[in-house]
């Protein structure tokens, strides 16, 4: 038996969860603005009470690795990392936007187009992949400026599902009957669960010393234009 500590905060989302052998059996998450650093410690207690489980009996700590918020990232892989180096155990990191696209296609069983999942960078900007029902990459990650050209390639031969906190604000812009949008949260622990329990059992762990989350771009400290 399998048991991972799952953690996500790559968007506004504060999510934990915990899996046994890729199932998800103890999920805590909330939505909202900078509450990463003061409650996903409580989450992770919360879920460990709730499944009944001490922290020895966790076999993996797995974390959202990016690309997205680079202070959502920092305190997820931070916490991940003090975990695994306390306790002993192996870190796996999950690819944010997979994640997302896993959570879409577990939730829509008989869907046959591809999946685009989207994390608003501000602007038109959008940290973005392309998959496939199987998870391969149709196109890889970047940081990508939606405008009216984007994805029309793809988008004349299949439908595509844009989904994340980025996608709404292209819905405007990327124009066709092929494209659809979801409003829906994807950015969850529990979207996790799979995709770490099949990277533990290949043996797919990452160095917890030199392991750093994945920005995809540079951090760039902006001048507040109101003088305090």
């Amino acid at each position: 038996m399998v048991t991972i500590l799952q953690l996500e905060t790559a968007t506004q989302v504060c999510s934990a969860a915990l899996s046994v052998n890729g199932e998800t059996i103890a999920l805590k998450e909330l939505a909202a603005q900078n509450i990463h650093a003061g409650s996903l410690t409580l989450f992770i207690s919360e879920v460990m009470e709730k499944a009944g489980l001490a922290y020895a009996d966790l076999d993996a700590i797995a974390v959202s690795k990016g690309p997205g918020s680079y202070t959502g990232l920092r305190i997820g892989v931070s916490t991940a990392k003090g975990l695994c180096y306390a306790l002993d155990k192996p870190l796996i990191g999950v690819d944010t936007l997979k994640m997302m696209a896993q959570g879409f296609l577990q939730a829509t069983a008989d869907y046959t187009g591809l999946v685009c999942p989207m994390i608003d960078a501000r602007r038109m900007e959008v940290f973005t992949g392309l998959y496939d029902t199987q998870l391969a990459e149709v196109l890889a990650v970047e940081a990508k400026i939606i405008d009216e050209t984007s994805y029309q390639e793809q988008l004349s031969k299949q439908l595509i599902t844009f989904i994340g906190d980025g996608a709404m604000k292209c819905s405007e812009t990327i124009l066709s009957a092929n494209a659809a949008f979801s409003a829906l949260n994807f950015n969850s622990a529990a979207n996790m669960s799979s995709l770490a329990y099949a990277a533990f059992t290949a043996g797919h762990f990452e160095d917890v010393a030199y392991f750093e989350p994945y920005y995809l771009k540079d951090f760039v400290i902006t001048q507040a234009k109101k003088k305090v």
